[in-house]
């Protein structure tokens, strides 16, 4: 069986650099801390519904966390600012290297799936308008069991979902904890370093592989 690459979706796939472009409309002199926080408290408040097996989608979460991100900076927006904020999840663009970099891989042999805290529904329509659903033979989402990455059972349930073993398949994310989370579960993985700023976890769980793209991904992996 060919070797199955998992992609994480936002951050990695998706570009959420829109989100802080609506809230420097919003929020002008606050938009960048106001939007580390929320990212910051959306992650935070994943991981502990994770631990206290107290399951809510991702969209609650998100939603919950741009509640204390507004309270923390003392920031009054609008039930509609709120609203438009959300909803731009929905429609945030790829990153540009990301399509000729999946086609790449295709065409090489690799089984593409997307894999995500985000319900499945809300996914398919965010690669759908990103132009690249048709490159993904699927789209694998924790909501399934109720559970987030990086819980074992959430990269357990990638591996059920697209038929696979772990030593066949690879975690791509620029997120450290989902690459640790996929490595510690048996799994493959690379770590994309988006910024030079990001910084990896200085555990003794490193990246099978680090690159600044994904077009450095393509042209690194051989099925």
């Amino acid at each position: 069986m060919n070797t199955t690459l998992a992609f994480d979706v936002y951050g990695t796939l998706i570009d959420t650099n829109g989100v802080q472009v609506l809230l420097e409309k919003f929020i002008p002199n606050k938009a960048n801390i106001f939007s580390q926080t929320w990212r910051d408290k959306q992650l935070e408040y994943s991981f502990r519904r994770g631990h206290m097996q107290n399951y809510v989608g991702f969209e609650v979460c998100t939603a919950q966390a741009l509640e204390y991100s507004c309270k923390f900076h003392d920031v009054d927006l609008s039930i509609e600012q709120k609203e438009d904020l959300m909803a731009i999840y929905t429609i945030l663009p790829s990153f540009d290297d990301v399509k000729p970099a999946l086609e790449k891989l295709k065409e090489k042999g690799f089984r593409l799936f997307a894999f995500s805290n985000g319900k499945k529904t809300a996914v398919e329509k965010l690669l759908v308008n990103a132009g690249i659903s048709e490159l993904f033979l699927g789209v694998v989402s924790v909501d399934d069991i109720k559970t987030f990455k990086p819980s074992p059972g959430a990269y357990a349930h990638f591996l059920r979902q697209a038929n696979t073993k772990s030593h066949e398949a690879w975690l791509i994310s620029s997120n450290p904890f989902d690459v640790t989370g996929s490595i510690s579960a048996g799994m493959k993985s690379a770590w994309i370093q988006r910024s030079s700023k990001a910084i990896f976890d200085p555990w003794e769980i490193q990246p099978s592989i680090t690159v600044n793209s994904l077009t450095q991904l393509a042209e690194q992996l051989n099925d």
